[in-house]
């Protein structure tokens, strides 16, 4: 059973870059075929999928945040990380990470919560 744990700051002032680290047990990140995403969800919205990271290191990102999101891993460490730059209050939300790609994701961390405030 793969199991995906984030960390990262809980607070993040507006204009600051937002930054998270997914690691992953039970599994390993480069497994052929696999893709590791970024999901949020604001209060009271849906979820929106952020971007993602291929087995082979390949990323894609969602149109509307790719200006502002930067994925990357470090596969010694078996973790991938989100970067959000310039955030607002609107970024805040719970933030997952997941192993899947832009539509369905098969395992999910337990999110952590990420406000933007001064």
């Amino acid at each position: 059973q793969v199991q995906l744990q984030e960390s990262g700051p809980g607070l993040v002032k507006p204009s600051q870059t937002l930054s998270l680290t997914c690691t992953v047990s039970g599994g390993s990140i480069t497994t052929k075929s696999d893709a590791w995403s970024w999901i949020r969800q604001p209060p009271e919205k849906g979820l929106e999928w952020m971007g993602a990271i291929t087995y082979i290191g390949s990323t894609y990102y969602n149109p509307a945040l790719r200006s502002r999101t930067s994925i990357s891993r470090d596969t010694s460490k078996n973790q991938f990380t989100l970067q959000l730059t310039s955030v607002t209050p609107e970024d805040t939300a719970v933030y997952y990470c997941a192993r899947g790609g832009q539509v369905r994701w098969y395992d999910w961390g337990q999110g952590t919560q990420v406000t933007v405030s001064s």
